[in-house]
């Protein structure tokens, strides 16, 4: 079987990444490869490459006999994400304000900017890349490879809780304020004060998100 070309593969595997963080496909929701073909117009190929490596980052889970779901995300899970996100983030200002060269400084502003047009963006998708966009400028001018690349390998999961917290009433307003201040605080090479308002401000989505999914569960037991 020929591998779907990495352009393609990574396009497809960002689709239904960002089809599940925004909740089109839902937790528990089986997900086809015929539809999703349909969806992204590529091979099965393609689809199942994709499949494989959203498995990995704990999105998707195969059912023996059922094929493909969408992963359910625990509220104890999310919790442990956002425990380690409050390390890994203070850690990322922190080296952020030793090791940013000025220009790494001016694309985070322009990220920021970019980001405070948040709350008059109408979809989802679009406000998800403006806040994502934010934290690669963050993560890109730490110069911390080893901390990138562990970061990465929870964005997929930290994704789905990012656009589930902004989809609060109020967190958008916020988390803008509290990121305005990280800005200034990063700007201007102060680590210590970064780091623990970036662990506030991770606290805060955390307790948000956290809140939901309960929710969630609670009214899908209400309803089982």
């Amino acid at each position: 079987m020929t591998k779907a070309a990495a352009p393609v593969r990574h396009s497809v595997t960002e689709s239904i990444r960002n089809s599940i963080a925004l909740g089109y496909f839902t937790a528990g929701q089986r997900i086809t490869e015929r539809d999703l073909c349909e969806m992204t117009g590529v091979s099965r190929t393609a689809v199942r490459e994709a499949l494989r490596q959203l498995e990995s980052e704990g999105l998707v889970q195969v059912v023996p006999h059922r094929g493909p779901i969408v992963a359910t995300l625990t509220p104890e899970q999310a919790e442990g994400i956002y425990q380690v996100r409050i390390e890994l983030e203070g850690l990322a200002c922190e080296l952020f304000t030793r090791n940013a060269t000025d220009a790494d400084i001016a694309a985070l502003k322009a990220s920021f900017e970019g980001l405070k047009g948040i709350g008059s963006m109408t979809d989802p998708l679009e406000r998800l890349t403006a806040k994502n966009a934010f934290y690669e400028s963050l993560i890109f001018g730490a110069h911390n490879e080893a901390l990138g690349h562990t970061l990465s390998s929870l964005n997929a999961r930290v994704m789905v809780l990012r656009a589930t917290s902004l989809a609060a009433p109020g967190r958008t307003a916020e988390s803008l304020q509290e990121l305005e201040e990280l800005v200034d605080h990063l700007s201007a090479r102060r680590g210590k004060e970064a780091r623990k308002l970036a662990a506030r401000h991770v606290m805060n989505a955390g307790k948000v998100a956290i809140e939901i999914l309960k929710k969630r569960l609670a009214q899908e037991a209400a309803e089982g």
